[in-house]
């Protein structure tokens, strides 16, 4: 689920070789030439330098060099929002969280805050990587993309987080379709429905909700609740008659001899009358 931020800020030419020379290309630190001898706009050409060669931990740190010797300008400002995109491109998503944030504190009405607001999302993002992991991190991802959407829902990286936002749903609706599974196939038919419920009570416009109904069918099948089994079986029906969750469940239904059917006195068929025919009062 890796995704690489955006540069937004073109990369400028750097405009001579002293400049070069003097922040790193000596091989003798004797012979260097102390940083507070270049101006900001120098400093921040050879960082850009830096991170086009692919040194994005060097590149973090003279960013940092331009904040610290000069506060004030306008290259300071630039070059913050640079430290963040530069910790995150070299997987150090701790100090671009920290970069990012001190943007959106000491510049909220800047025209990248946008930026930093979505490269904060992306730095808890891109490390959900697998299904089994801690969740918390795809709670704080969710979050962060809610702002950007929220506050800056004209941006370019609006659409961009809602993509990822969808996604991440998706993926906690995952880690519960997983655990479901779990319990299902070790006969804990019980703890398996809490999980299947919660991806389709709050889960229910993501992917699994068909697979998370079949496997409501199983379970209650299993503990000889058929009322229920045949209301899962309906609303799946009524919802995604076309898949092959719906074929296998009318296929356990009727080797019982039973038909999908709706009963209105349990929680599915709450369930039904909220999400299906919008009666909830």
């Amino acid at each position: 689920m890796k995704r690489t931020a955006a540069w937004p800020i073109r990369l400028s030419l750097l405009t001579g070789l002293t400049v070069l020379m003097a922040c790193g290309g000596s091989s003798d630190p004797k012979d260097s030439v102390p940083l507070e001898n270049f101006g900001p706009e120098e400093i921040y050409n050879r960082a850009e330098y830096d991170l086009e060669a692919g040194e994005e931990e060097e590149a973090a740190r003279l960013f940092g060099e331009v904040e610290r010797l000069y506060p004030y300008s306008e290259w300071a400002k630039r070059a913050l929002i640079m430290q963040a995109f530069a910790y995150h491109r070299d997987g150090d998503y701790e100090n671009s969280r920290i970069s990012a944030q001190r943007y959106i504190d000491f510049y909220p009405a800047e025209e990248d805050v946008a930026y930093a607001q979505f490269l904060l999302a992306l730095s808890y993002y891109d490390q959900i990587d697998e299904v089994g992991r801690d969740q918390g991190l795809t709670y704080q991802a969710l979050q962060q993309l809610r702002l950007v959407i929220e506050r800056h829902p004209d941006s370019e990286y609006a659409r961009s987080a809602i993509l990822l936002f969808d996604l991440a749903f998706d993926h906690l609706a995952a880690k519960e379709m997983e655990i479901g599974r779990y319990y299902l196939k070790r006969g804990h038919y019980s703890a398996a429905i809490n999980r299947f419920r919660v991806v389709i009570e709050d889960f229910q416009t993501t992917s699994h909700t068909p697979e998370a109904l079949h496997r409501l069918v199983e379970s209650y099948l299993s503990l000889g609740f058929t009322q229920e089994a045949r209301t899962a079986a309906a609303i799946l029906g009524y919802n995604f008659r076309s898949t092959g969750w719906y074929e296998d469940s009318y296929a356990l239904l009727t080797g019982q001899g039973l038909e999908p059917g709706l009963f209105e006195d349990n929680w599915m068929g709450k369930f039904y009358r909220q999400t299906i025919r919008g009666e909830w009062l």
